[in-house]
């Protein structure tokens, strides 16, 4: 797909965000936001996927969502590339939904590989993915999406320490680097320091991008895969910014876990272009 097609599709994932989440108020939007180019480029255009769907994920490349509480845009981005139905969107936090709050398995959600939004615990899981995949002759690649602020949580500096030590090099993380968390930036809340330095240090390749741009997440992502398979891990620092697309979200860890109001809605619906058909 081209640049300007794969942002039509974020522009309509960032519609159906707002609208999920406004439709039950509550959810996490601000993050949701920040994340949709660099998902909708993972989904439509880099990963070798199958909509078909096994849980084992024999020969095609893994996404885990690590930072959970941003599955409005993972719901919508898996109904936008065929998993389920667009329209199931619609039942979003609602009784007896498969489209929980925080992604689930034992709803059996087309797309989904483990329960997260319990953060810290997605790294792991797709460091173990990934040693599998190395195990089975299996020559794809493991993708997983971390919060800044997740990065508080000492489990994952012990699987970047792991997968470094292991040469887990069919692996590429990618930090949501927005500098906010719920209760305020992460400098406030918790410093990270030199976040590049950190991961040199830890033995992984470095890539920073901006995650806001469509070209540039494209070319990031292709540098990545080049830098796969040649004896280390892969992290890309992917600057965002929380609640992209919407004028009055835009940078505020305000609107991590706030929902808009009607009159907000409206306002954020100007601003989204309708590309696709709302469900």
């Amino acid at each position: 797909m081209t640049v300007q097609e794969l942002e039509k599709i974020a522009s309509q994932v960032r519609r159906d965000i707002v609208r999920m989440v406004h439709g039950v108020q509550s959810g996490h939007p601000g993050g949701s936001l920040g994340c949709a180019d660099f998902v909708t480029a993972l989904y439509f255009e880099v990963m070798k996927r199958n909509p078909g769907f096994s849980m084992d994920g024999i020969g095609e490349d893994l996404f885990f969502l690590s930072n959970g509480h941003i599955s409005p845009l993972f719901y919508s981005v898996l109904a936008r590339s065929g998993y389920f139905e667009v329209k199931e969107l619609a039942t979003f936090r609602k009784i007896n939904t498969r489209l929980q709050g925080h992604p689930t398995t034992h709803e059996h959600l087309p797309g989904v590989r483990i329960a997260s939004g319990s953060l810290g615990q997605g790294l792991s899981v797709a460091m173990g993915a990934a040693l599998a995949k190395k195990l089975n002759n299996d020559h794809s690649i493991v993708y997983c999406l971390t919060g800044d602020g997740e990065l508080n949580e000492g489990q994952n500096w012990e699987a970047i320490l792991g997968a470094a030590h292991h040469k887990v090099d069919n692996l590429i993380a990618t930090v949501d680097w927005n500098g906010q968390q719920i209760d305020g930036s992460t400098t406030q809340v918790m410093n990270l320091g030199d976040l590049p330095a950190k991961f040199i240090s830890f033995g992984w390749k470095v890539l920073q991008m901006d995650g806001n741009n469509m070209a540039d997440v494209l070319t990031t992502l292709a540098a990545a895969k080049s830098a796969a398979f040649q004896g280390q891990p892969i992290v890309i620092l992917m600057k965002t910014e929380m609640g992209k697309g919407v004028s009055f979200m835009e940078g505020s860890h305000e609107w991590h876990g706030i929902a808009p109001n009607d009159a907000q809605l409206a306002t954020a619906l100007e601003q989204l272009p309708e590309t696709l058909g709302d469900y």
